[in-house]
């Protein structure tokens, strides 16, 4: 048997509450989106991908401010996604379709943090990253292109992340052709920051281990976890593929820092014991982080 714990009291979830949180991610977000990209990518040329990389090579060639150029895609494209789509965008993308092109007018005049392009690449990519992930973390987007993949997914039978990527991709040579190709290249790994800055927000820093333990002595490990580390136990079905003989495989989920205690039991109790271990980059529950 499992040891008992006692539970945690849980408040009721507030949904007023739960929405405030989620319009202050969206228009956060938005926020470091807009002002990322006037004080990095924009003074740098640096256009790396989305409706704001098509409204700097616009102003590169044109002159024409950035904020009106992402209004006129962004307005019609979220339109037309509701049109085609279907309603499943709801206020909160459409808070942040409007709201990032206004921060971008606002904070036009602000002077650039850096008149490298590469740091402006770097930084400007995990500020944009940044924003984005909390405006995700909001259960929201900023629109623009994101919602142009979406109908080109919808209508081409392309997945998604080919059609995000066929957009940008285009973007980022429009950007080499128009510019140069050392912007192009700065336009890539700008992107590049940008999508592992959106996975830090969406899972955190924290890393978790994701342990299988087979052994014969599965109560004795069992009981040691419960008792020294305070962790629970899954045990999966399982069958030797030699043996022909049922064995329960143990899956148990720890913190980094909780890790060498458990292969110290593992070991102390059974050194024969064949151990896999995986990383977990987001752990939802009991002892971890609440959804």
């Amino acid at each position: 048997m499992a040891k008992k714990k006692n539970q945690r009291n849980r408040k009721p979830v507030n949904p007023k509450a739960t929405l405030f949180k989620d319009y202050i991610s969206v228009l956060a977000g938005a926020a470091i989106v807009a002002i990322s990209f006037n004080v990095f990518l924009l003074p740098n040329e640096v256009a790396s991908g989305g409706v704001s990389g098509i409204s700097t090579i616009l102003y590169g060639v044109f002159g024409w401010t950035p904020a009106f150029v992402q209004w006129a895609f962004n307005i019609p494209l979220f339109i037309s996604g509701v049109i085609l789509l279907g309603r499943q965008f709801g206020i909160k993308t459409a808070v942040g379709t409007i709201f990032l092109p206004l921060v971008v007018f606002l904070t036009a005049g602000w002077e650039p943090w850096t008149t490298n392009p590469l740091l402006g690449a770097l930084f400007g990519g995990i500020m944009v990253g940044l924003g984005l992930g909390i405006v995700f973390r909001g259960k929201a987007s900023t629109g623009g292109t994101d919602l142009a993949a979406q109908i080109i997914t919808k209508y081409t039978g392309l997945t998604l992340g080919t059609s995000v990527a066929l957009i940008d991709g285009l973007i980022v040579l429009a950007a080499a052709i128009v510019f140069d190709i050392e912007k192009g290249l700065y336009a890539l790994l700008s992107l590049y920051v940008t999508t592992k800055a959106i996975d830090l927000v969406q899972v955190g820093f924290g890393r978790s281990k994701l342990v299988y333990i087979i052994t014969n002595h599965q109560i004795a490990i069992r009981d040691a976890i419960f008792d020294h580390i305070d962790r629970g136990v899954t045990q999966l079905p399982a069958t030797g593929g030699y043996t022909d003989t049922e064995k329960p495989i143990l899956m148990v989920v720890v913190h980094q820092t909780e890790f060498t205690q458990l292969k110290e039991l593992v070991k102390t109790i059974d050194p024969a014991a064949f151990v896999i271990v995986s990383d977990a980059s987001e752990v939802l529950g009991e002892g971890f982080k609440n959804a």
